[in-house]
């Protein structure tokens, strides 16, 4: 029986395998684009080149324990583009946890969809075994397991693709490569930004030199797949938590960055500002800072925004525009 393909975390990945999916997702990007652009009334109307439709006559289940604006209408989105159909299935609209158990949901979604995109976790999760599962807070007396993506994948016949766990973010870091890829200008003068598709052909992906990528924040899910993925693909990383354990990377991830060698290619400290030292792109993830509410080199993080933490940590020569954050804005 052939093993089904699962994609839990950009370490299950090599580092070409990555490349080919950067550069396949840079190609459907460019021909999906002009399908989204508003449609005119009036007017010769573009021709347009359809983009694979590799997903035709195939259901794709969102499985969603935690909302969600971008990644859900992203994945919607996308499924029609490539001639699918998207299922949403929130908690509130499955049996999961209610009545059956992970391993007979992911057999019934299974039968009848073809893939399982599931975005699982929140504040209330445990780690086991380095495995993130969901405590069964609102069924005390059930005796049906907690899940993750783990578990999931264990019984599911189809392909299981991590949206988000409380351990890993792949798609959030597939997501950053191809936009350093779109804006490699920005590292390099000499290099033009990409333009629109011409004659039906789409771009190449531009080529990417070796960045220095600085972290700011407590060690969370992005920063975990950030560890085992850009140290391959030639970049530095440079990363600041606050020192308490609490915010450094569990056994479970290190584990991962020290068999692919990654470790190599890391500082990590607890000053940021040492952390930002010739950076040509700085990360952070907002949310999970806001969230925990600790004040960090004098910095009230309950109102503090992405801008204010490049403008006190950042060289002001250096570029505004080369900085990520991985969650929508808090204001």
């Amino acid at each position: 029986m052939a093993v089904v393909p699962h994609l839990m975390t950009l370490a299950d990945l090599s580092g070409p395998q990555i490349h080919r999916v950067i550069t396949h997702a840079h190609h459907l990007k460019q021909l999906s684009t002009p399908w989204l652009a508003p449609q005119l009334r009036s007017g010769k109307q573009p021709q347009l080149r359809m983009p694979s439709q590799s997903l035709f006559n195939k259901s794709i289940a969102l499985l969603f324990s935690k909302r969600s604006t971008r990644t859900r209408v992203a994945a919607e989105t996308a499924a029609v583009l490539l001639g699918g159909h998207a299922l949403f299935l929130g908690k509130e609209d499955i049996q999961l946890g209610v009545s059956e158990s992970p391993r007979d949901t992911a057999r019934v979604i299974g039968g009848m969809c073809q893939g399982i995109f599931a975005r699982v976790g929140d504040h209330s999760e445990i780690e086991v075994c380095g495995i993130s599962i969901i405590k069964m807070s609102a069924y005390p007396h059930s005796d049906i397991p907690p899940f993750g993506t783990k578990e999931l994948a264990k019984h599911s016949p189809v392909p299981v693709l991590n949206a988000l766990s409380s351990l890993w973010h792949p798609t959030q870091i597939l997501a950053d490569l191809l936009t350093l890829h779109e804006h490699v200008h920005l590292f390099d003068p000499s290099a033009v930004p990409p333009g629109p598709t011409t004659k039906g052909r789409a771009a190449t992906l531009p080529k990417l030199r070796p960045l220095t990528i600085a972290y700011v924040g407590d060690s969370a899910n992005v920063l975990h797949d950030m560890l085992v993925t850009y140290p391959r693909l030639g970049h530095n990383l440079r990363v600041a938590t606050p020192p308490k354990p609490a915010y450094q990377a569990p056994a479970a991830v290190w584990d991962r960055v020290k068999d692919l060698k990654c470790d190599e290619k890391i500082w990590w400290g607890t000053d940021p500002r040492e952390a930002v030292k010739g950076a040509d792109v700085v990360a952070t993830d907002t949310w999970y800072v806001l969230s925990r509410q600790f004040v960090w080199v004098n910095i009230d993080t309950r109102t503090m925004t992405l801008h204010i933490l490049i403008g006190f940590l950042w060289d002001k020569r250096q570029s505004m525009s080369n900085a990520c954050a991985t969650s929508p804005a808090t204001r």
